[in-house]
């Protein structure tokens, strides 16, 4: 799927999501392609992506994230809500258990400062024809649970 296929800036789905981020990863420098990236995605009201910030660069499997970091700048832009985006170099989009505690910590912290999160997407730098490329919290129903 195409970036081009989605009005500009405007979020429709846990898809246009993973399209972006992937097209983001694949412009990475070959050797960086290979590290956990994890991303905050800042969301005005109406759903329009205000920006995108790398957050973490992190090793092989792994990225040091903290609620600090993540809304620093949804703070600063004073936007609606976020998306969080990470990669997975392994291919495996199961969450990790580690992605299941940092999820919830920061769900719990944009509760807090009113900035939710109204996704957590998972996306592998692979292109395998017939699987999914991404996984979301939201469409497995787990983000706010």
């Amino acid at each position: 799927m195409e970036i081009k296929d989605y009005p500009k800036n405007t979020v429709v789905s846990p898809e246009s999501i993973s399209a972006i981020m992937r097209a983001i990863l694949i412009k990475e420098d070959e050797n960086d392609q290979d590290k956990e990236h994890f991303w905050s995605i800042g969301l005005s009201s109406s759903n329009k992506i205000r920006y995108i910030e790398l957050v973490s660069l992190g090793i092989l499997n792994a990225s040091i994230i903290h609620p600090r970091e993540t809304f620093r700048l949804a703070i600063m832009k004073s936007v609606a809500s976020i998306i969080i985006c990470h990669n997975h170099p392994s291919g495996n989009l199961k969450p990790s258990v580690e992605d299941l505690a940092i999820t919830k910590k920061l769900v719990e912290a944009g509760k807090i400062i009113e900035i939710k999160i109204i996704d957590h997407i998972i996306i592998t730098g692979e292109d395998k024809p017939g699987h999914k490329e991404y996984y979301s919290w939201d469409e497995v129903g787990i983000l706010n649970s």
